[in-house]
């Protein structure tokens, strides 16, 4: 399928006239998965998460601004990092407590001229940049997008301990990152969810509460988000069966 300036797949993808930006969310602390490094700066195969994550956004060239928003103790280890000398790489901005307050806290720290708006979270860092002009393109045409899979496992919605429904597998996708929105739109949502006081684990959530259409485009369950020790040793492997 062709796109305006470019190709599926590749990363020469550009949208005339607009500027895309990409928000990295990198304000966790990460307790699940143990230590004292905040998560976003744990080392993956001798690269931090977030180093990785901002590599592989900023590999597409369609994206113009990339916006890291960052833990309020964090920026020393920031300044420490080794990152590329890219002129779309923005300095941080301290987050929030919650997700929806960092991402309004990146979002006021982008330049008028944005329109098309990306949220990453830095904890998935082997996203490819061909999934990432997927869900751009996407976002583009229908307003809202967002990178998911399609459950494997039967899933059991429950109260407490006890099982409520199961629903059928076929329709249920697991959300992933980077999810791509207009940027009107995304601010409508987070001022929406600020008005009354709810919370939403992902940002789609938010914007679904407009009543808008937020389109389905299928990652990889290589996408994970690096959680506990465990996905660390998995993504370990495949960045070494990658390499091999």
């Amino acid at each position: 399928m062709q796109a305006s300036g470019g190709v599926w797949g590749s990363t020469r993808l550009s949208f005339p006239l607009m500027q895309t930006a990409v928000l990295i969310l990198a304000a966790g602390r990460g307790e699940r998965l143990g230590g004292t490094t905040p998560k976003a700066f744990v080392s993956l195969a001798g690269l931090p998460l977030l180093v990785r994550s901002i590599e592989n956004v900023l590999a597409v060239q369609a994206v113009d601004h990339v916006q890291p928003v960052l833990g309020q103790s964090d920026f020393g280890l920031y300044e420490a990092l080794d990152l590329p000398a890219d002129p779309r790489l923005a300095k941080p901005v301290p987050g929030g407590k919650l997700r929806q307050d960092s991402v309004a806290a990146g979002l006021a720290a982008l330049p008028e001229a944005v329109r098309w708006v990306g949220v990453h979270d830095a904890a998935r860092c082997l996203v490819t940049a061909g999934e990432i002009e997927r869900v751009m393109e996407a976002g583009r045409e229908q307003g809202a997008a967002i990178l998911a899979i399609p459950v494997r496992d039967t899933i059991k919605r429950a109260d407490g301990r006890t099982v409520v429904e199961t629903p059928d597998r076929k329709s249920c996708w697991a959300a992933q990152t980077p999810q791509f929105f207009e940027r009107a739109l995304l601010e409508r949502a987070l001022e929406k969810a600020r008005d009354e006081g709810r919370v939403g684990t992902d940002d789609s959530q938010l914007v679904e509460r407009l009543g808008a259409r937020v389109e389905l485009v299928e990652g990889s369950p290589e996408n994970i988000k690096i959680t506990v020790p465990a996905d660390l040793k998995w993504a370990e492997a495949l960045l070494a069966e990658e390499k091999g």
